[in-house]
């Protein structure tokens, strides 16, 4: 009988914050009997990895609590994605766990990452009202007449001089 045993890593992992959910990404290439565990505030993921046949396998205690029901899971090639919906949506996390402590296999996944908070009810009036100001501008017959700007004989005399760089 053969017996394997596995050495047991952290995954490497980026994460970033939306209004309803907290994206997760462990970054294992040809990974094997994923199992993510969801908890109200607590989240585990563990694998192993086809590459080398590693087992990864990380917990995390969460910075605010998600629905269970409503979080996913993706399996590609090279990563595995996780979706965790938030329990109370449009608060932001300043942070993925619970504590402040760094931890040295997970990082901002800055790509991602977008200050939904900004997008404040302000920022939608201005644009309507930039809308607004563009629609009182006028139309097409408020534009002036560009008959003739077609016409390549008003310039003629610069495309037909040749400078030589040197």
């Amino acid at each position: 009988m053969i017996k394997s045993t596995y050495k047991i890593l952290l995954s490497t992992a980026k994460w970033y914050d939306r209004r309803d959910f907290v994206f997760i990404e462990f970054l294992v290439e040809d990974s094997k009997d994923v199992n993510v565990n969801f908890e109200k505030s607590k989240f585990g993921f563990s694998c192993l990895s086809g590459t080398d046949n590693m087992k990864y396998s990380n917990e995390i205690d969460l910075f605010e609590s998600i629905d269970q029901d409503g979080s996913k899971h993706k399996r590609t090639d090279r990563s595995i994605l996780c979706r965790l919906r938030k329990a109370e949506s449009g608060k932001s996390w300043p942070r993925l766990t619970k504590d402040k402590a760094k931890l040295n296999w997970l990082s901002v996944d800055f790509n991602n990452w977008k200050d939904w908070e900004d997008d404040s009810d302000e920022e939608l009036s201005n644009y309507d009202r930039f809308s607004e100001m563009m629609g009182n501008m006028g139309g097409e017959d408020d534009l002036p007449d560009l008959d003739g700007a077609d016409d390549e004989s008003a310039d003629s005399d610069d495309e037909s001089k040749s400078f030589l760089f040197l």
